[in-house]
Parts: structure tokens; C-alpha cells; sequence
């Protein structure tokens, strides 16, 4: 999806495609930031990215702006099923908040560096700190429909990168560690308010792939025997950038599905969406807790 030419001297043209290299990462989000607080002046603790059939904890914020992603410059609409493609402003249990009501992908024709620049925004507006969800295939039979896993780690195989290019030292360092990708301390606080609310939370290794076809039986296998428990078409890239941008990362991954070969029935993108349904409200209750008893980082 493009956008007509706009000669004005930089405009943001809308092409999904169009590669972004860190370098020009800092304009485009400067004209991002002024286009969000033209409508919100609230700076929030904490960035929240709602996966397919979970964006339905955004109705529970307070003295809410909602922002549609196609509103945004730079930004297309969201088109992955599921996706409401809203960024949206307010409180949580008293705390402010930046939600993402869905996320731009891979696989909708998008470059790596579209995909995270909603992420490097949090950052902008305020944010030290990210929770991702996603709906994603179980890679083992225990981890069946409806079980929510706590991203321990991940293993990039979606074969994109968004730090390709020029980078942009005012963001972050050339070369970002990725020992403690998804923050220890932050998991640790994601156990605690699965515990308090007396929700069930495994723990696993996410796997991302561009999709967006679903996996085959031998890439299941494959994936499993690589250490993944959990594979999904999005997350990684994200966390990367966070990462390199300076923010804590946390993540739950809502298993919608078994693996190709498992249940040995066809999967359909429908049946994702009813799993995201019927399991979304127990995993909004484990977010909700968690930004009700958000410990920020010292200093």
C-alpha cells in the first residue's frame, strides 16, 4: 500500500516496504512523537503490544486516546486479522501506558524497520519498559490450546533483521548484548502477578518465523529439537529493538494452537482467533496485575 508522491519537504510517504535503516529511525520518529502529542501529552512508565485476540485489554484503560495506525505518518493501516491497528494512550491500574492494539508483521509486506519503529515510539514517548504478547503454535504437546508461556528467550529464524544499516548511535550501540534479552527482573515480577491472580503460566523459548503460512509436521520437529516451545510470526524483531533502544523487555506468548502433526487437522486462522478468545482474558488479568504492582527500574 503506498501513498501518492508528497513533494513537501519531509513528508513521510506511506510505503510499508520501503526499507528504513536505523539511521533514518530518529526523524521518523521525531514527526511520530509530534503527531502523538498533538493529541496526548501523557508519558507513559510502560509500552504494551496486544497480539492477534488479545486487544481486548485495551477496553479497560482510562482517560484513553486512541490513535489509528494509518493516522500515524509513516504508518499503514493494520491489516493482520484480529489486529485493530490502534496505538492508544492512558492509564492501566492507575499507571500510564502506551498499548499497541495489534502490530505490523513481516509477512504484510512490511520492512523490519516499520515493524519495530511502534516500539522505538514507546521509547520515545516515555516508556522504559515493554511487555509483548502474541498468539503462537505450540511446539510440544504439552503446550497445548490456551496456555500461556513466559518468554524466557528467543531464536530469530524470520532471516530479518531491523539493525541492517547505518545506525543510529543516538538510539543504541552498534553491536546490542542479548544475553538478558527478556529481563530477568521483569519475568520475575510476570510470575508473581500470574500467582497472585492463580493463573497457570509455563515457560519457553519463542521461535519467529516470517510466515505467513503456518508450519509444516518436519518444521515442527525441527523447531522443538532447536529448544523453541513456542513459534509465532512476530516478537523477535521487536525485542531487538528494544534491546537496542535501551528498554526492558517482557513477553507472554498465548498458545492458540498444537504444532502441525500434533492434532494431525488442518489449522485454521479462525481457530487462533477463538483461542485467543476464550484464554485472552485469563493472560489480560496476569498484565493488568502486573502494571498494578510494576516495580521500575532503579534510576
Amino acid at each position: 500500500m503506498s501513498a501518492s508522491p508528497d513533494h513537501t519537504p519531509g513528508a513521510l510517504v506511506v510505503d510499508p516496504s520501503r526499507p528504513i535503516t536505523p539511521a533514518e529511525q530518529p526523524a521518523r520518529l521525531a514527526a511520530l512523537e509530534a503527531a502523538v502529542r498533538a493529541r496526548s501529552d501523557l508519558v507513559p512508565e510502560l509500552g504494551i503490544v496486544l497480539g492477534s485476540g488479545l486487544g481486548g485489554l485495551a477496553d479497560e484503560l482510562d482517560e484513553a486516546v486512541a490513535i489509528g495506525f494509518g493516522e500515524l505518518p509513516g504508518w499503514p493501516a493494520a491489516t493482520a486479522p484480529g489486529h485493530a491497528g490502534r496505538l492508544l494512550l492512558g492509564r492501566l491500574a492507575g499507571r500510564p501506558v502506551v498499548m499497541l492494539q495489534g502490530r505490523f508483521h513481516l509477512y504484510e509486506g512490511n520492512d523490519p524497520g516499520l515493524v519495530v519503529q511502534p516500539i522505538l515510539l514507546c521509547r520515545r514517548l516515555g516508556a522504559s519498559a515493554v511487555i509483548l504478547t502474541n498468539a503462537a503454535g505450540g511446539l510440544a504437546p504439552a503446550f497445548g490450546p490456551g496456555t500461556l508461556m513466559l518468554i524466557t528467550d528467543h531464536i530469530n529464524l524470520s532471516g530479518r533483521n531491523p539493525l541492517i544499516g547505518h545506525n543510529a548511535d543516538g538510539i543504541g550501540p552498534r553491536f546490542p548484548d542479548m544475553t538478558d534479552a527478556w529481563s530477568p527482573r521483569l519475568r520475575e515480577q510476570l510470575r508473581a502477578a500470574a500467582a497472585a491472580e492463580g493463573v497457570s503460566l509455563a515457560e519457553g523459548v519463542y521461535v519467529a518465523l516470517s510466515g505467513p503460512n503456518y508450519e509444516t509436521p518436519a518444521e515442527v520437529r525441527m523447531l522443538a529439537a532447536l529448544g523453541g516451545h513456542a513459534v509465532g510470526m512476530s516478537t523477535a524483531l521487536e525485542c531487538i529493538a528494544a534491546r537496542w533502544a535501551g528498554l526492558e523487555v517482557g513477553g507472554v506468548s498465548l498458545v492458540t494452537n498444537a504444532g502441525a502433526g500434533y492434532s494431525g487437522e488442518p489449522l485454521p486462522h479462525e481457530e487462533v482467533l477463538a483461542a485467543g478468545a476464550e484464554a485472552g482474558p485469563r493472560l489480560a488479568r496476569v498484565i493488568r496485575r502486573f502494571v498494578a504492582d510494576y516495580d521500575p527500574p532503579a534510576g
